[in-house]
């Protein structure tokens, strides 16, 4: 991955995060009327809202199963993967060791991942978007903790296709202190505040056909 203070890093995987204040919610319809011509109680706006609402509670289960990894869910249930820190700072736990072959270094590969802040706060999945995110590893393209996260070196060893990851990347080997997603010149209107220690849920899924 590039450095810190590049304009390009992981920067695919913010365009698709939506924009602050961009998702309005639907407005009721008017009351309908009954068969016998009368309004019924609330109307359509009552039907439309109680939808919505036996919606909400179904998305919200079906979003919390796709925002995690399998075994990141059970771990988060309970379970505990203790993290092992490499002398670059970058901490990872194997959640389930692949069976295929090793990524390498300038491979088109195809990953699945949940990125999160320290306080837990999900800032963008792939998994919502349902489908892998596809780039070249090993050579810049995304943020630093990714490509050695993913290829390995520094007592960390590849990933292997099918294998899930969870990767811990200190400020340094992701956006470091300028951040990402920001939209003026405060912290807080950043979607990755500025010396942020990031969390990410990573499926390798295997090599991308060019």
């Amino acid at each position: 991955m590039a450095p810190s203070t590049s304009t390009s890093p992981l920067s695919r995987l913010l365009l698709s995060l939506p924009k602050p204040g961009s998702a309005r919610h639907p407005r009721a319809s008017p009351a309908a009327p009954c068969p016998d011509g009368s309004k019924s109680p609330g109307g359509a706006g009552l039907v439309l809202r109680r939808r919505e609402a036996a919606a909400a509670v179904l998305s919200a289960a079906v979003l919390s199963r796709f925002l995690l990894l399998p075994a990141a869910a059970e771990a988060a249930d309970g379970g505990e993967c203790p993290l092992e820190v490499a002398p670059s700072g970058l901490a990872f736990c194997d959640l389930v060791v692949g069976t295929g072959a090793a990524a390498q270094q300038g491979q088109l590969i195809r990953a699945h991942y949940t990125g999160r802040l320290e306080d837990g706060t999900v800032f963008d999945s792939s998994y919502k978007r349902g489908r892998p995110l596809v780039f070249r590893v090993g050579v810049g393209e995304v943020i630093k903790g990714w490509d050695q996260g993913i290829v390995g070196g520094e007592g960390i060893p590849p990933m292997l296709a099918g294998g899930q990851r969870t990767l811990k990347l200190p400020p340094a080997l992701a956006y470091g202190e300028k951040g990402a997603g920001c939209r003026g010149w405060e912290p807080t209107s950043c979607v990755i505040p500025p010396n942020s220690t990031l969390l990410f849920d990573v499926e390798y899924v295997g090599r991308a056909v060019s």
